[in-house]
């Protein structure tokens, strides 16, 4: 029999090919594809992608807290009723009228913070006192991948992923996380792009993100100030010497036109908080024991090696006014007035460990970015995310119930006198003031009374009517914890 020619050994080879692709091409796509994957697994290890994935683990851990934290009712201070108030305004384009400061307040002459006005779209989208938390994790989650992205640069992978995973749970962050939202929330990730930007000298990006800081609050001009200096001694460069000239003719502007402005005492209202004539007095009064300890967590946090860099000196302004100023909260490590010097120290560190000769050392680097990551988890225990390790005790729930019943008790529309304890769960429907000032007669009037378990059913009641003489109250809700009066018509 003669062949064909389907016939024969090669048949079956013939027929396993792709029809129409020779077999080079075959070979070749096998070897596109292997190099895709060894692309992929090299970009994921990238400095960027490790750098991107401990800032999205930041924002997990900062989210979960600040949820517990808002589901238990654990409201810290007044300010994020505040700050949603001037997010509400802004959202529909009118000035930051904020009743819980007062009846008429514009907060403009409170602190020069225009950046906040990018809250208006972000609020008007999703209108929630929740939301400003929701964005302040997500700020403070952008300056964890920005430092960790140099130091994975700068320090390699192991001390970079330890010095970011130390930042990222620095005591000053947690603190910012659990006071709530501040402004200061969009001026840490502008100090950790401009200072990593600094750091690369790329010097027009680190003087962009710097100037910015100006319009956060106005104590950021002193800082800005310090910054352009350190730019000009390191990049020999006049455009540091614009940039510190910058920082200091806001300042100016701001604490000695804007704000007095628009402030109804005509006058920067912090001003008289700075005891300076009390420090001159009793220069001792620096090494009062908050102050101290705050300077030495400062160095602790970077295991000491942020002082080995110009770029601590980043720091000094801030720590000025708090340490000058009278109130006693502003010495200590609570609250959210540390959160801007964690880019500070730890963008010191990336500097010091990545050009000082002497620690110039790929172990030390590596002793050292573990040594960091050990102190944050060792001093978390003793801040706001040791409460992580008993949830049932840290964010209790056993109030919640009289929480929503009095809030069911309270309409939307209204009027709303009320102290700290559900005030940011009223802003978003009701015109909400604190018992605190001087307040027209409210609608109703709701407060915390579970610290004076011996008060009648109708204490609120009859404190309001004393407090606004010729209205009558009624109670509407009383649980022993919680009490609600309803200002009765005629």
């Amino acid at each position: 029999m003669t062949a064909t020619k389907d016939s024969g050994p090669e048949t079956g080879r013939a027929r396993q090919r792709t029809p129409g692709i020779a077999p080079g091409v075959v070979g070749l796509r096998r070897v596109v594809g292997l190099r895709r994957v060894v692309g992929l697994r090299r970009v994921a290890g990238s400095p960027a992608a490790l750098a991107a994935l401990l800032g999205a683990g930041a924002f997990a851990v900062y989210m979960v807290y600040s949820s517990l934290q808002w589901t238990s009712f654990a409201i810290r201070s007044w300010d994020l009723g505040i700050f949603t108030q001037l997010a509400q305004d802004y959202a529909h384009f009118q000035a930051p009228i904020v009743s819980i400061k007062g009846q008429g307040f514009n907060l403009l002459g409170d602190h020069f913070h225009p950046i906040l006005v990018l809250l208006g779209p972000v609020y008007r989208l999703f209108p929630s006192a929740f939301t400003l938390l929701v964005v302040q994790n997500l700020l403070f989650a952008v300056s964890v991948a920005v430092v960790a992205r140099l130091a994975l640069k700068r320090l390699g992978r192991v001390p970079g992923s330890c010095l970011g995973f130390a930042y990222a749970l620095s005591w000053g962050l947690q603190s910012a996380v659990d006071a709530q939202f501040h402004e200061i929330a969009f001026a840490v990730p502008l100090l950790a792009l401009s200072l990593c930007a600094l750091l690369e000298e790329k010097w027009r990006q680190a003087w962009i993100w710097a100037a910015l800081l100006v319009f956060v609050k106005e104590d950021m001009g002193l800082t800005v100030l310090v910054l352009g200096l350190v730019m000009a001694h390191r990049g020999r460069r006049p455009a540091g010497l614009w940039l510190a000239a910058w920082g200091v003719a806001w300042f100016v502007l701001s604490t000695r036109l804007i704000l007095p402005a628009f402030n109804h005492g005509s006058a920067w209202a912090y001003q008289g908080q700075l005891d300076i004539d009390g420090f001159l007095r009793d220069p001792a009064s620096l090494f009062q024991k908050d102050k101290v300890a705050t300077v030495l967590l400062l160095a602790a946090v970077t295991a000491g090696l942020a002082l080995f860099s110009p770029l601590v000196l980043l720091v000094l302004p801030t720590l000025a006014w708090r340490f000058l100023g009278e109130l006693p909260f502003y010495w200590g490590q609570e609250w959210q007035y540390s959160a801007v010097l964690m880019p500070m120290v730890f963008c010191a560190a990336i500097d010091a460990l990545s050009r000082r000769r002497v620690l110039d050392s790929a172990r030390l680097r590596l002793l050292s970015g573990v040594a960091m990551a050990l102190l944050a988890v060792a001093l978390g225990g003793h801040f706001a995310f040791g409460r992580f390790a008993n949830p049932a005790q840290g964010f209790p729930t056993a109030g919640n119930a009289a929480a929503r019943s009095a809030l069911a008790a309270v309409p939307a529309g209204v009027t709303v006198e009320t102290d700290i304890s559900l005030m940011s769960y009223l802003v978003d429907r009701d015109q909400v003031y604190w018992i605190g000032n001087r307040n027209p007669a409210p609608d109703y009037v709701l407060l915390d009374v579970s610290g004076h378990p011996g008060d009648a059913d109708d204490s609120t009641a009859l404190q309001a009517e004393s407090r606004f003489p010729g209205s009558r109250y009624v109670t509407d809700h009383a649980d022993g914890h919680f009490q609600v009066a309803r200002r009765a018509a005629g």
